[in-house]
Formats: C-alpha cells, sequence, structure tokens
C-alpha cells in the first residue's frame, strides 16, 4: 500500500523523480567575469568605459574576444568588413550553419552591457557545449558584428546592404568606416565576398539586453521579441519670415519657431491617435537666424517615426504631413519634408523561433513575455537573409546608452541559458 501511495505521489510530481535531468546551464560566474574584464578596454580615469568602433581600446577589446573564442575551441578569422566569426563543426556536414551573436562596440560613454550581454553570452554557450562534450548537427558560427553603434555596419556587410557612401562617414574616433575597416583587419576593396546569399543560414539568434523598462517594471526575466521595428528620419525645414522682433506686431508676424512649436506638438498628437505601438519624435530643433532680437525666419527640425509596420509609419507620416499643411496655412509658413537614411526596414522575428524561445524559457522556469524592439540590431539585417529569433533580457531601470546601463550576473546567466536551450532545440530541426 504504501509503495502504491508513493508511486501514486511521484506521478503527479509531488516528489522529483531520481531520473529527471536538470537541463545543462551556463557558468554564471565566468560569464560575468568576462564581461567584467572587456569593461577594462577604453576604462577611463571616473571608473567609465569608451570602447568606440575603431579606437584602440575597441581593437583590444577585440583581440580579447577572440582569445575568449578561440579558448572555447572556436576557429576564428575577420571577413572583410571586420566582422569576427568562430566556427564550431557539426555532425552532418549537409546541414547550414546555426548563427548567433552581437557586437561589443560601445556608443560614446555608453554602458558595459549593450551587445557586450549578447556577445559574450554567445562564447559561453559554446564553451559550455564545449565542457560537456556536446556536438551539434549543425555547424554553429559565433558572429561579432563591427561597428553596430556606428551605423550596424558589419551586419549591413553581410546582408549586402552596406553602400560605398556609408564608407565616407566618419565616427567619433575621426576614421571613417572605410579607415576603421582598415585598422580592425578587413579589405574594404572585397567587401562583395562578405555578402551571404539569402537561406545560407539555417537561423540566427541574438540575445541582448532591452534597454527599456518593461521587464524590469515587470519583473519578468526574458523578453521573446516579435520584432525589430523600422524608423525613418526626415529633415523638416519651416520657412515664415526674419523680422525686428520689437516693431512687428504680433498678428502681422510669420514666425516659423512658434510654426514649429505647433508642428511639435501635432507629432505628439497624431501618435498618440493610432492604436498601436508606434512613436514619433522631434529630437533635433534649430532656428535662425538665432537672434533673440529677431523673429525666426526658419527652422530645421527633425522627425523620426518607429514602427514595426511600414504601413503604420506611412500613416502616422501622411497624418503629420497634413497637420504640418494646416499649421503651415494659419501660420503663413511652408513646410518641407527631405527624408533622410533610416536605420532599416521592419524585422518580424520567425514565429516558430518565438515559440522555442517560449519553451526554453519555460523549461528553465522563466518568466517571460512577448515584447518587440524599438532599437534596431544586427539581427534587423540578419533578417534579410535568414530567419532571425531575439532574447531580451531585464534593464535596470530601463536605463541605456548610459554608464548606468546595468544587467544583474543573474538576468545574463538566464539570457544566456535560454540561447543555449533554444540553440539545442532549433539543431534538432
Amino acid at each position: 500500500m504504501r509503495n502504491t501511495i508513493f508511486l501514486w505521489v511521484l506521478a503527479l510530481g509531488l516528489i522529483p523523480s531520481c531520473n529527471a535531468q536538470k537541463l545543462l546551464e551556463v557558468n554564471q560566474a565566468r560569464l560575468e567575469n568576462t564581461l567584467i574584464s572587456l569593461a577594462e578596454f577604453g576604462k577611463k580615469p571616473n571608473g567609465e568605459t569608451n570602447r568606440v568602433a575603431f579606437s584602440d581600446a575597441d581593437i583590444a577589446g577585440r583581440d580579447y574576444v577572440i582569445r575568449l573564442m578561440k579558448e572555447a575551441g572556436l576557429a576564428v578569422f575577420i571577413d572583410f568588413a571586420g566582422n569576427i566569426i568562430g566556427k564550431r563543426e557539426g555532425s552532418d556536414t549537409d546541414l547550414k550553419s546555426l548563427g548567433f551573436g552581437s557586437h561589443i562596440d560601445m556608443v560614446p560613454d555608453g554602458g558595459n552591457y549593450d551587445g557586450i550581454v549578447g556577445s559574450l553570452a554567445a562564447i559561453e554557450v559554446v564553451k559550455t557545449m564545449q565542457e560537456n562534450n556536446i556536438k551539434t548537427r549543425h555547424p554553429l558560427e559565433v558572429i561579432i558584428f563591427s561597428n553596430e553603434e556606428g551605423g550596424v555596419m558589419g551586419s549591413r556587410a553581410i546582408a549586402g546592404e552596406l553602400k560605398p557612401e556609408a564608407l565616407t562617414v566618419v565616427n567619433s574616433t575621426g576614421y571613417s568606416m572605410g579607415q576603421g575597416i582598415e585598422r580592425i583587419g578587413g579589405d574594404t576593396s572585397r567587401l562583395k565576398e562578405v555578402i551571404r546569399p539569402k537561406g545560407s543560414l539555417a537561423a540566427f539568434l541574438e540575445l541582448h539586453i532591452e534597454q527599456g523598462g518593461i521587464l524590469d517594471r515587470e519583473q519578468l526575466d526574458i523578453g521573446v521579441v516579435e520584432g525589430i521595428v523600422g524608423l525613418r528620419w526626415w529633415d523638416v525645414t519651416i520657412t515664415g519670415m526674419s523680422n525686428h522682433a520689437g516693431t512687428t506686431p504680433m498678428n502681422l508676424r510669420k514666425d516659423a519657431l512658434l510654426a514649429g512649436a505647433r508642428f511639435i506638438q501635432a507629432v505628439n498628437e497624431e501618435a498618440l491617435k493610432l492604436d498601436g505601438k508606434q512613436v514619433a519624435t522631434v529630437g533635433r530643433i534649430k532656428a535662425y537666424p538665432g537672434a533673440p532680437n529677431v523673429i525666426p525666419g526658419s527652422v530645421v527640425l527633425s522627425l523620426e517615426i518607429r514602427d514595426l509596420s511600414d504601413r503604420t509609419i506611412d500613416l502616422l507620416f501622411s497624418n503629420i504631413r497634413e497637420r504640418a499643411e494646416a499649421i503651415a496655412r494659419d501660420s503663413e509658413t511652408q513646410f518641407e519634408f527631405t527624408l533622410l537614411d533610416t536605420t532599416g526596414k521592419p524585422a518580424l522575428t520567425a514565429d516558430w523561433i518565438q515559440e522555442e524561445i517560449r519553451r526554453s524559457s519555460e523549461a528553465l522556469g522563466l518568466s517571460h513575455r512577448q515584447i518587440q524592439s524599438g532599437a534596431g540590431h544586427d539581427a534587423q539585417d540578419m533578417a534579410l537573409i535568414c530567419p532571425v529569433g531575439m532574447i531580451f533580457v531585464p534593464s535596470k531601470d530601463g536605463i541605456s546608452h548610459s554608464p548606468r546601463e546595468y544587467t544583474s550576473a543573474k538576468d545574463m546567466a538566464n539570457g544566456a541559458n535560454v540561447l543555449l536551450q533554444t540553440l539545442l532545440s532549433l539543431d534538432k530541426k
């Protein structure tokens, strides 16, 4: 009778079976230590780190990462766009590679987690496989993309989207993209050889900090990214008439700055009118001639719209433009919109990869929710050539691109473990 009751309780899962196997997990302390070590490259006297792409600190940090990759058993090389790629053979030579990784370059005076968590977690995942003698069927590729913060340079090159004119863009180090590629071991004369055809990878995964406050505020472990928003930028030029600020009556003015203020309010109102998660921002404004005693005759401001849908971006811009036309008529000014370069088109992640991320999170006992990425990532360009998935981990207080950026060691390890288990699941497909 006692044995019967025990078996009944065991079947209900009230007592763990001695045959139950704990899922393989990464070494949390080691992952944290590699992040702390990488933060030393570019460290300033005040303790903050500055490791902008192409800088001496970036090159030293890349050398450190290459050493970690080799210690994990990866065959490492630098492609002609400066991407660091580590390969691990699979047991089935007919299968395409599973790619995963992120970037280690930073915005000026940024934080030590953006991109870095995903890069070091990718290496830690391979190291864990190495230590546990796990051989995947698919070949694996860890990709540390070059100059993500300066225009997703490395991933754009792989996707065939890096335009020749981009090579002349200069970052805060004083080097252009072209010069930077040469500095970090690439070759601008052979960039076409970096391009990978559509379908050349089985899938690509990127682990990243959320860079927002949703997971932290809701106290959730994992974000299952449904897509990366597209964005478009415009310069908006408003032309009125400069005149003497003391002698021109208020009702006779053609004040471009006043029209600009009304336009900024209209942008906010139109973004809030539509259902959805679209955002619209005016983040820069300049008034000319810029004198206290002169009515502004010209204003140039920025307009940025982001959403997962191109159609929504089109609709919101159309509504904003209609409001601008009404403001122009009322204020006797003129509005001109100039479309600038965009970070990328909206990129939806693959549903089946999202499902594997959810299953891996649940198997590890981690809470999760679906979430969209309001920031651009290398996975956005990789989506042009293969199915992609993204895993988010919390950013403390939603802070990013700041020295105050922080993700706990536990949260980093949670993300790395989800990455590991998702890769093992995808490897069975």
